[in-house]
């Protein structure tokens, strides 16, 4: 028994046939918490303020059902018929179903199957570049968080505090054994994440008088730094600017937005991070202080 689990794992091809695999399951998970997420955090935000604006005697208006990651049950937004386990299977269920709810025929969004896709993609890649590793649990921690926090900030361009900074320490506790780089340079790429973002956005404000992006920002680029050290950081930023300068062109040009539309940086540093993770980017540094 032993002896044929340890062959299974040896191979390179159970080993990422089996990180998709998991890979589907919890980019379904990711497609709940995209989505649950900013209300419950925002229900959160709203309900402290609603007591204060009420008077004496009156009660809250508090919901029957709070919303959580685990319930209510997943159930169709149009008709709120409850989704069965059988329609709940990752991709398999939006292609048996055409696409629809298989009660009021709503359409279910094309992003649903295509984040459980992408999901399984990045634990296959990981698993193929890392093998099985106390590295390739770590990559796919990182990924798994970054993807959540790409579609959260694209949607309500916000980075909650409650995945950027579990981020951040999860980042030093694998490093503590060296998963990535030396707990020094994490402990170094933490700060120098953090401060970086907050010298660019400060310096921004003082010749602007705007804010050019969030401290979530700050945030993810310190768990970045924590997770692959100080060394693949700049490339980071300039890979992400790049991506968001290009996309802010795009959209002024060819979609009529104007300057003053803000653009959700979050995305652009989850990219770049993903890259750095497999790309070796500190290297680049590297080169380019010997040049």
């Amino acid at each position: 028994m032993f002896g044929l689990a340890h062959a299974l794992f040896a191979d390179t091809r159970f080993v990422i046939s089996a990180a998709a695999l998991g890979g589907l399951f919890i980019g379904s998970f990711l497609n709940v918490l995209i989505y649950r997420l900013p209300l419950m955090l925002e229900a959160a935000y709203a309900y402290p303020h609603e007591q204060e604006s009420l008077g004496a005697g009156q009660l809250p208006s508090t919901p029957v059902a709070p919303l959580t990651l685990a319930t209510p049950r997943s159930h169709c937004p149009a008709c709120k018929r409850p989704v069965r386990p059988a329609e709940n299977i990752p991709v398999l269920s939006y292609l048996f179903l055409r696409g629809r709810c298989a009660g009021c025929q709503a359409r279910i969004p094309l992003r649903y199957p295509l984040i459980e896709l992408g999901s399984a993609l990045l634990a296959a890649g990981a698993a193929w570049h890392f093998g099985l590793t106390l590295q390739l649990a770590g990559a796919l921690l990182l990924l798994w968080a970054l993807t959540a926090l790409f579609f959260i900030d694209l949607d309500h361009q916000i980075l909650p505090d409650c995945l950027t900074l579990p981020l951040l320490w999860l980042g030093l506790l694998f490093n503590s054994f060296a998963a990535f780089v030396p707990l020094r340079e994490a402990v170094w790429g933490a700060v120098a994440g953090y401060a970086a973002l907050w010298s660019i956005f400060w310096i921004f404000r003082l010749f602007t008088g705007k804010d050019g992006m969030g401290y979530g920002d700050f945030k993810l680029l310190a768990a970045l730094g924590a997770w692959l050290g100080w060394a693949p950081l700049l490339p980071v930023i300039v890979l992400a600017s790049t991506g968001a300068a290009v996309v802010g062109l795009w959209q002024m040009r060819l979609r009529d937005v104007g300057r003053e539309q803000t653009i959700a940086f979050g995305p652009y540093l989850a990219v770049a991070g993903a890259v750095a993770l497999f790309g070796e980017m500190g290297r680049w540094t590297g080169n380019l202080m010997l040049i």
